[in-house]
């Protein structure tokens, strides 16, 4: 299983409540879902996600920053007032998650346990992937898979 590092590369990652840390430059993504308790519970079970902050409101949302290996990224309930729509509002989604593992067919069949549905079994790509896709419960797409060696 993979275990959220306290440093991205080199970079130590800041504490989210902090208001004294000087933060690196980086790039994540925020994913919108319905039933966002559900989906941080998913994203343990499918990819060993570890919670680095969470905060529950009072009306039942939730907003939390998980970890998956040496990536982050965040999950929020959707908020039509904000236009924050999920895949399931949109009835699709723009982007997909590119999770980059050591043992792709591993962690494709964990993410079926989960509840992911198959879009694309892992395989060999003729451009030097192992690569299959997943729909999660909530309607993102997440590539699982790894550069092949040139042996």
């Amino acid at each position: 299983p993979f275990r959220a590092p306290r440093t991205i590369g080199e970079l130590p990652m800041a504490d989210p409540l902090s208001t004294g840390n000087k933060v690196a430059t980086t790039v994540t993504t925020l994913l919108n879902v319905r039933r966002g308790t559900r989906a941080i519970d998913f994203y343990i079970r499918a990819f060993d996600a570890t919670i680095l902050s969470r905060m529950d409101a009072d009306d039942g949302t939730v907003v939390a920053h998980l970890a998956v290996g040496h990536g982050d990224f965040w999950v929020a309930d959707e908020s039509l007032p904000h236009q924050n729509l999920s895949p399931e509002s949109l009835g699709g989604s723009s982007m997909r998650m590119v999770l980059i593992v050591d043992d792709p067919h591993a962690v494709f069949e964990q993410a079926i346990s989960a509840g992911a549905s198959s879009i694309c079994p892992v395989r060999d790509e003729s451009y030097g992937w192992r690569i299959g896709r997943v729909v999660d419960p909530f309607g993102h797409h997440w590539e699982i898979g790894k550069p092949l060696s040139e042996n």
